[in-house]
């Protein structure tokens, strides 16, 4: 056997602990900063009050030059809405599928409906066109359009026409 000194000599170093770890390795100090960084960033959730840097908005609080976009509620589309169902009506034409329909949506007045081809196309002028009804609804109001587009050049629908409906 050996004795107790050679023993500890030849124990590998992988085993061996030379330094404290966890809190004791911290120390007081440590531990005590610790604690006071924890509390602080909690104690920043409870910071409020209208005069604090904190403070919520009000809803009549400007922040910037950007006004907020305006919902209508009228019966009668805006332009922009008209350039929407324009363009769902040049698409569902395109597409040349039969009794199908294109919907669209205006996400800044809130307007949206769908675009569905009538008839078959007729020659008006020359050129081959369409006619098409396309739904209107902007919160309660609802409504229809009626419009006509004829193919260009290039292949693609250009709409001629776009006007509230009229029944006949």
């Amino acid at each position: 056997m050996r004795p107790p000194r050679v023993h500890s000599l030849l124990r590998p170093a992988l085993y061996r602990v030379r330094q404290r770890i966890g809190l004791p390795a911290i120390g007081s100090l440590g531990a005590g900063l610790t604690v006071i960084l924890i509390a602080t960033g909690l104690g920043g959730c409870s910071i409020g009050g209208k005069d604090s840097a904190f403070a919520q908005m009000e809803g009549s609080d400007i922040t910037g030059s950007i006004s907020p976009p305006k919902r209508t509620s009228g019966s009668q589309p805006t332009e922009a809405d008209l350039a929407f169902a324009r363009t769902a009506a040049s698409d569902v034409l395109t597409k040349g599928s039969k009794d199908s329909s294109q919907p669209w949506e205006n996400p800044t007045t809130g307007a949206r409906g769908s675009v569905t081809p009538l008839a078959v196309a007729y020659t008006s002028e020359g050129r081959t066109c369409r006619d098409f009804l396309a739904s209107y609804v902007n919160g309660s109001s609802e409504s229809w359009l009626q419009g006509a587009a004829c193919l260009s050049d290039h292949g693609r629908w250009d709409v001629q026409s776009l006007k509230p409906w009229k029944r006949s």
